[in-house]
């Protein structure tokens, strides 16, 4: 029991459980941002078309793909100081680490639920358009086909966003009990050779994926049984 007690304290000490409660908060509000904006663009790109659609698609593309640490260096050098932005007082902050990671995560959520729109979403419009359905009916019935790969999306988005070390270390500064995730915690106690709360951490961020992952397939199932009643 000692053992377990000076573990414990190790962990307070280095500021494991506030990294615990920044890297949630970061990852949901992110997250949650993230899929409001990806799911409507995802959507409205696959609806529409207009001029430059496929340059706005390659955008998205390349966005999706950028390494985080180059929109972790752009957001810096946005909320910094001397940036546009720095009358805001966002650098080193968790709202700044948020920003980060909506730019990070939702080009990632727009193009998945995009792909996903473009297969199944045309089939279902000329669906409802044979049975009579109104514009509003249709939307409900897309967003009901589609919910679970937008599941999948947002899952996508959220382990993106926890699993993140570049970005947040730019924009947060990895300060302790202010700024200081999961993974600029894990990346600091390597690089001090404390491996032992590392690899805790670690199993946390595994723990929180697999929670999610568990509460999606139980949502998914729950769903398909109302449905089939």
């Amino acid at each position: 029991m000692e053992m377990v007690f000076e573990f414990f304290g190790l962990l307070k000490s280095v500021g494991a459980f506030h990294a615990i409660y920044v890297t949630l908060l970061m990852g949901f509000v992110a997250t949650f941002i993230s899929t409001c904006l990806g799911i409507t663009f995802g959507l409205l790109l696959e609806k529409y078309h207009f001029p430059f659609k496929n340059a706005v698609l390659r955008v998205n593309k390349t966005l999706m793909g950028v390494p985080p640490v180059v929109i972790g260096l752009v957001v810096y050098m946005l909320i910094m100081r001397r940036g546009p932005l720095g009358f805001m007082g966002l650098l080193f902050t968790i709202p700044g680490m948020i920003i980060a990671q909506v730019l990070i995560i939702t080009p990632i959520i727009t193009g998945m639920v995009h792909s996903f729109a473009q297969k199944q979403v045309p089939q279902m419009r000329a669906f409802a358009k044979s049975m009579g359905a109104n514009e509003k009916q249709t939307f409900w019935l897309v967003i009901r086909e589609l919910r679970s790969e937008m599941y999948f999306a947002v899952i996508t988005g959220f382990g993106r966003s926890i699993s993140e070390v570049g970005s947040v270390m730019l924009v947060g500064g990895n300060i302790k009990g202010v700024s200081r995730t999961m993974t600029t915690s894990i990346s600091l106690l390597k690089s001090q050779g404390i491996f032992t709360e590392g690899i805790f951490l670690g199993v946390i961020l595994l723990l929180i994926s697999f929670i999610l992952q568990m509460l999606v397939e139980y949502f998914r199932k729950e769903e398909t049984i109302n449905e089939n009643f």
